[in-house]
């Protein structure tokens, strides 16, 4: 089955907003790796809105599973990861207007920047996934820059699954469309030698069209799951979620 990491930011919001010690995002990690998650994802951002440097020391000593670190590849952010070493370090775009990461990351814009952080990451141990968009091109860009994954960009196809109830035939094309260029990109990365995984605005009801893509080996799921949480607790969540994917998977 598809592995589930948990991207658990969103309970650092929550503290952020009172700026205070709880919730603490450490003990939601172990509770997601109780619960039967296969890692925890957490983004730290150029302007620390919700993960701050002091999370990710504390996940590092307690994550037991697989630690993965969304950040921008900056020199900055390079060289926190370095001093943390988590599993993986998964380089995203960042805009300070954003509400969240609007898209995949440009590699054919930023090359000579992504180079850079892979080389940097590389020598520390660390494996480097990309965040790029179901594109071709970007594949094969950043398997040219020594990529260890690619995660693609689930954006569009969540942003046309929001209102199922007002499906129509047209916006069915437009969703098989966007299907179609995932799992060509999870195919493409897949003979490029690079291990792929799946995230971004995935949810309960629209994750079981990507999870039966079989190159995808991976999920990076959390607003979603923290959001149920906060009405059946995270416990309860994190299984409904790893149950949505095996079913998925196993028709």
């Amino acid at each position: 089955m598809g592995r589930l990491n948990v991207n658990i930011d969103h309970i650092a919001t929550i503290r952020q907003a009172r700026r205070t010690n709880e919730p603490n995002p450490v003990s939601a990690a172990v509770i997601c790796e109780l619960a039967g998650a296969d890692g925890i994802t957490t983004h730290l951002r150029s302007d620390r809105r919700h993960i701050q440097d002091y999370d990710l020391i504390a996940l590092k000593q307690v994550v037991i599973t697989h630690l993965n670190v969304e950040m921008a590849a900056t020199d900055e952010m390079v060289e926190i990861a370095i001093g943390v070493k988590p599993d993986v370090v998964t380089l995203v775009p960042e805009r300070p207007q954003e509400i969240t990461t609007e898209g995949g990351l440009d590699v054919l814009s930023n090359k000579k920047a992504i180079k850079s952080a892979i080389k940097g990451l590389n020598s520390a141990g660390i494996f480097v996934s990309l965040f790029i968009d179901p594109d071709i091109e970007q594949i094969k860009a950043a398997e040219k820059l020594g990529a260890y994954q690619v995660e693609i960009c689930t954006a569009s196809y969540a942003q046309l699954n929001e209102h199922p109830g007002d499906a129509t035939v047209r916006k069915t094309k437009a969703i098989e469309k966007e299907l179609a260029r995932i799992r060509a990109s999870a195919r493409s990365a897949t003979k490029s030698g690079l291990k792929v995984a799946a995230g971004h605005g995935l949810t309960y009801r629209n994750v079981g069209a990507v999870a039966r893509i079989s190159e995808i080996e991976e999920f990076n799921i959390g607003h979603n799951i923290i959001a149920r949480a906060a009405l059946v607790g995270l416990d309860r969540a994190v299984r409904e979620m790893i149950e949505a994917i095996r079913i998925a998977q196993a028709k």
